[in-house]
């Protein structure tokens, strides 16, 4: 399936892989794409969708998770392990588990079947805004072990490159813009992926996959910390050095 875009779209439109093996559901989602502009193209399974991601390079992926040979987690793996494509997941599952199962494989969204097809181009739609980098308002911003390229989009610690997804960069840039604030995660939500509603999981996931880049021990953050009952707070510069000095000092007296 490779249907003609809408006209009259004043952009170069967006191509969108769908990979589904519902031809009714796919069928209903590429006409929702193609009538708000995008082009749309269908893969039936996950190794023919594969095939059509790396000929086409599509700008997103919407991802069906139940997938006969291959499922929709490996896929979405394989996909984020050879390109930076967004990828929103379709599931009929609605454990909070499978959901994690699909954000943990590196799904940038993903919306529970059976779905409202408007409400899936408005995500489709939201994801590529967020995957498209805002204008540059600095160079680089310094805080504690960091240091951020704000142009080049990169980061070390230490000195050293992290390897980050783009979520996790625009993650890590919002916290160390408010270091040793609370911030919530539906504050998070909006802020970095541009959602007013959306499963807080999909923050708690990112927290979870930035402590393990930048954590010595994720399991006792010191930089990325939790707030209990609120939500993360950023601290650059931990005082734990310090405090412990202070009980050594106090022992010694």
């Amino acid at each position: 399936m490779n249907p003609t875009p809408a006209t009259g779209h004043p952009d170069t439109p967006r191509r969108i892989l769908v990979i589904d093996d519902d031809p009714t559901v796919a069928e209903i989602v590429c006409r929702y794409l193609v009538a708000a502009g995008f082009l749309a193209d269908h893969a039936h399974d996950g190794h023919s969708g594969l095939r059509q991601a790396e000929e086409q390079r599509p700008d997103l992926v919407v991802l069906d998770r139940m997938l006969p040979a291959l499922d929709g987690i490996e896929v979405c793996r394989r996909i984020k392990a050879a390109w930076a494509t967004p990828v929103i997941m379709l599931t009929a599952l609605n454990q909070e588990e499978d959901r994690i199962d699909g954000l943990e494989a590196g799904a940038d969204d993903y919306l529970a079947k059976p779905f409202s097809p408007r409400e899936l181009v408005l995500r489709v739609q939201s994801v590529l805004r967020r995957s498209v980098p805002e204008p540059v308002r600095g160079g680089s911003v310094q805080a504690g072990p960091f240091s951020l390229d704000l142009a080049a989009h990169e980061v070390r610690m230490n000195g050293d490159a992290l390897v980050l997804t783009a979520r996790e960069f625009d993650l890590l840039a919002h916290l160390i813009g408010r270091p040793y604030r609370a911030l919530s995660r539906e504050e998070l939500l909006k802020s970095v992926w541009g959602w007013d509603f959306g499963d807080l999981s999909t923050v708690t996931v990112h927290v979870r996959r930035l402590r393990e880049k930048i954590e010595a021990d994720p399991t006792r953050p010191r930089l990325l910390k939790t707030v209990w009952g609120v939500g993360y707070r950023f601290d650059p510069e931990p005082l734990v050095a310090a405090q412990s000095g202070d009980r050594d000092a106090g022992a010694r007296r």
